[in-house]
């Protein structure tokens, strides 16, 4: 596996990963590579500096370091998806797979309303869907499947 950071021509920079060298080089030829802020197709390589450990017995955490971790927002767009995922976390249930029954009781009326959120592959999804069942993907995945 290898790291890349990526830049499009739109100036924006993000960071990703490829089996190799060679699978990056395939995707950007075949089209398949995009920003992930603005959809930009037109992405190559950009400037990267290589990390490299330092000594077992040194533990330096910089400001840096920290504002570079996954779990801080590197963007606007990050941080517009973490303050969507707390506002649902914060005032829906969580029904895990249980979704797809949750969600089509309470439109039969068999189970009280309330706002749910949880998991269901693209068939049960758009059977609810097609059934009328007002659903709607979030773009993100539940803490409870996250690593």
């Amino acid at each position: 596996m290898i790291k890349y950071t990526l830049k499009c021509d739109q100036d924006h920079s993000f960071d990703s990963w490829f089996q190799s060298a060679d699978a990056f080089d395939k995707l950007v030829g075949g089209g398949h590579l995009s920003c992930a802020l603005c959809g930009s197709s037109d992405v190559s390589k950009s400037l990267m500096t290589p990390k490299v450990r330092p000594a077992r017995n040194a533990v330096q955490t910089t400001d840096q370091d920290q504002s570079k971790a996954l779990s801080v927002p590197q963007n606007e767009a990050e941080t517009a998806l973490s303050e969507m995922r707390q506002q649902v976390e914060a005032n829906s249930d969580y029904v895990g797979t249980d979704f797809t029954k949750t969600a089509r009781d309470m439109h039969l009326g068999d189970a009280p309303e309330r706002s749910i959120y949880g998991t269901a592959n693209a068939e049960q999804a758009k059977a609810l869907i097609d059934d009328g069942v007002p659903v709607i993907p979030l773009p993100f995945v539940p803490k409870a499947k996250a690593n």
